[in-house]
């Protein structure tokens, strides 16, 4: 039996009813739709390294681990995403990989995982680009590695950051953009020719731009102003109030335009969870009380505790974008740039019936879930 939603269509602005069952099978006008109500594809989300106390990173994970926090994510209104496993020894990598995939497999949570991220190893080793990720375990970039991770989810690696300041880099690119996988520039303090020769071989997205950085750069050139006035890169944002300065990121938004932004959350184990202590990888991380995530002990940042419903909330409340840019940039840029099926058109007959309804109050309140 078809499940029938009314409200206004987030994307249009327009008054719909939505009827669907495991896809979209029509989207009509309606008048009478509750005025307050909206409706959007599912959030998705290209960068979570963990949930609910849930790390991403380790392969002790249980499954019941994974289902909890995967049910969490989904409460947050996003009905897809890339769990994302960091710089690690190359073992502990691959034993995540599969212990991720397993869940993907198994789980029934695991509909909402549609591919895995690999961030890192093969980044910046200076302090700043590499941010939180383990020094001892940077290393260069290496097909064969990575076909190693590919074998591990059966082929289910869909982005992967890299620096292109390595010499192996923009063959690496090549060889992944070859095998269908979206390449990320990030934690890099690559000189401009190294960005665009990364660019020219086939890298599409800059990694949480503005983040993972040298504290001091020169005003011009630097890898920021590189990117950001590269047409040919995205970037993604993580939109939290603390890793990105209002200015920074206002500039940083214009500067890729509307249709290049995208929303992650860059979330590890303490999103979803209470202030105290956790892990990322073979890293000791805390959750302070005013949401930061750090390093044991220092206050590097290592990742976030941000939810896509408040980072699609602070992009408006910031007004860095009106309603239906910021859903935007949290649904179909996000799947375009990973040339996710069914779930590139918005809420239109024949796409997957990934679909969120949600009040505007202090932020987006999520009401449900369909996916």
């Amino acid at each position: 039996m078809a499940n029938r939603l009314s409200g206004i269509d987030a994307l249009t602005g327009l008054g719909v009813a939505v009827e669907f069952t495991e896809t979209i099978l029509s989207v009509r006008p309606d008048p009478l739709a509750p005025p307050d109500l909206f409706l959007a594809p599912g959030f998705i989300d290209l960068q979570v390294n963990g949930f609910a106390g849930v790390d991403f990173n380790s392969p002790a994970v249980t499954q019941e681990a994974l289902a909890l926090a995967l049910t969490t994510i989904l409460a947050t209104g996003v009905t897809c995403c890339l769990p994302t496993v960091i710089t690690n020894a190359p073992e502990e990598m691959l034993a995540s990989l599969r212990n991720l995939r397993r869940a993907q497999r198994d789980l029934p949570q695991g509909r909402i995982i549609a591919g895995f991220h690999v961030e890192g190893p093969h980044i910046g080793a200076d302090d700043g680009p590499r941010g939180a990720h383990p020094v001892r375990w940077v290393r260069p970039p290496d097909v064969e590695e990575f076909q190693r991770w590919q074998d591990a989810t059966d082929g289910n690696i869909r982005l992967v950051t890299v620096s292109p300041h390595w010499s192996e880099a923009p063959a690496y690119i090549r060889a992944l953009v070859g095998a269908g996988v979206v390449v990320s520039l990030g934690h890099t303090g690559a000189s401009a020719e190294q960005i665009r020769a990364g660019v020219d071989a086939g890298a599409t997205l800059s990694t949480h731009i503005g983040n993972a950085a040298h504290r001091v750069l020169p005003r011009h050139p630097n890898y920021l102003w590189d990117q950001l006035g590269e047409d040919r890169l995205s970037a993604s944002f993580i939109v939290d109030g603390i890793h990105l300065g209002d200015a920074f990121t206002r500039v940083a938004m214009r500067a890729k335009g509307v249709g290049r932004t995208i929303l992650v959350t860059d979330a590890s184990a303490p999103a979803g969870a209470v202030p105290g202590p956790y892990r990322l990888g073979e890293l000791d991380v805390e959750l302070a009380q005013d949401d930061r995530v750090v390093l044991a002990g220092s206050g590097k940042l290592a990742g976030s505790s941000l939810r896509m419903n408040r980072a699609v909330g602070n992009v408006i409340q910031k007004d860095f974008a009106n309603l239906a840019e910021a859903v935007q940039m949290a649904t179909l840029n996000p799947a375009r740039l990973i040339g996710l099926e069914g779930r590139m058109r918005g809420l239109v007959a024949g796409e997957r019936a990934d679909i969120i309804a949600f009040r505007m109050t202090d932020t987006v309140s999520i009401e449900a879930v369909y996916s």
